[in-house]
């Protein structure tokens, strides 16, 4: 992994992707002059391109090169680079972060990680060789009330896990209609694969353990990609599992997880953008003081440092992978039991 003593105070930066998720991203970087320099964009669509370089102008910055190559990306500016932040669709994750860390460069990756176990176990293994860091921008995994509420499970505090359960729903179907991410060869999946993702990395990230046996049931909803889905697992422990995605509702993106232990409930969502806990002798769950939270470029330049350890590094996207390609597996055979090797 990188060392702190040998970095550079200013981290040149590849914003890979320029759609308006990345954008979200690079107001952050924008905000972080003293630490960090928006060295090149790469965007194949000239549109998005320009409205990233845009906001520079807003800023009163100087805009930087524009590349609509990913290849010629790396080529041309990837020895003025020390990180990429990669916002591109699903099925290009795995191929640009193994480009990029192979490069030499560390990386902080949108979600989902990647559409695969095996493209998982392929990223892992070229982390490893190459040394780098790669953290996974899951803002749930992220928050500090996620890694509370996962210290509290590992520690005991509440006791034995009985049951784990997510939902997730959102107006997802309509407004997505003709997109990418309704394609699943470049989305790897529908709106489980999607939104619901923060949902399977959440789950997956708070169980801490690997899925033993997966029943999963997913309906396109004449679309190309799942929208409805339910899942039954089990994990290695015995713990059962349930989650439910419905990405055909009326509402906006909204997301309930709880954690069923022996002395305690815990009470989240799939973000982790709060977090109570019901406690034995309590009518109603209350809120638990966390520590403030960082940004997630923010904390990208902490693993970076080795200020603090990977809060989602991608043994969890491992893991959420290896679920993902069991609920597929098990889908499309109408349900039937899947054990996990």
């Amino acid at each position: 992994m990188s060392v702190a003593s040998q970095l550079s105070p200013i981290v040149r930066t590849a914003l890979i992707g320029c759609g308006s998720m990345a954008r979200g991203h690079l107001r952050a970087l924008l905000a972080q002059q003293a630490t960090t320099q928006v060295t090149v964009l790469c965007d194949p669509s000239p549109a998005n391109a320009a409205a990233a370089a845009a906001m520079f102008v807003e800023a009163g910055l100087q805009p930087p090169p524009i590349e609509l190559d990913f290849d010629q990306l790396l080529k041309r500016y990837g020895d003025q680079l020390d990180a990429a932040l990669i916002v591109t669709p699903h099925a290009y994750h795995c191929a640009q972060a193994t480009a990029c860390l192979e490069h030499g460069l560390d990386v902080l990756l949108e979600k989902p990680m990647v559409i695969s176990g095996a493209e998982a176990d392929q990223l892992i293994a070229t982390r490893d060789r190459m040394r780098r860091v790669l953290v996974v921008a899951f803002p749930g995994s992220l928050s500090p009330q996620i890694r509370t509420a996962e210290r509290m499970l590992r520690s005991g505090e509440l006791g034995k896990i009985l049951t784990i359960s997510g939902l997730s729903w959102e107006n997802w179907r309509t407004p997505n209609l003709g997109t990418w991410r309704q394609q699943p060869e470049i989305s790897g999946g529908g709106f489980f694969f999607d939104t619901g993702a923060h949902m399977l990395n959440t789950i997956t990230d708070l169980a801490g353990e690997e899925f033993a046996e997966v029943s999963a049931w997913l309906d396109p909803c004449g679309v190309p990609v799942e929208v409805l889905g339910a899942v039954m697992a089990r994990l290695r422990s015995g713990v059962l599992v349930t989650m439910n995605a419905c990405g055909d509702t009326c509402t906006r993106s909204t997301s309930d997880i709880r954690v069923f232990c022996t002395q305690g409930i815990i009470f989240t969502d799939i973000w982790g953008h709060f977090l109570r806990i019901q406690r034995p002798g309590q009518l109603q769950p209350e809120p638990v003081e966390t520590p403030p939270s960082l940004g997630v470029w923010q904390q990208f330049l902490a693993v970076r440092s080795g200020e603090m350890a990977n809060p989602c590094p991608p043994e969890i996207g491992l893991r959420m992978a290896r679920l993902w390609d069991a609920i597929r597996q098990s889908a499309a055979q109408e349900g039937r039991l899947v054990r996990l090797a």
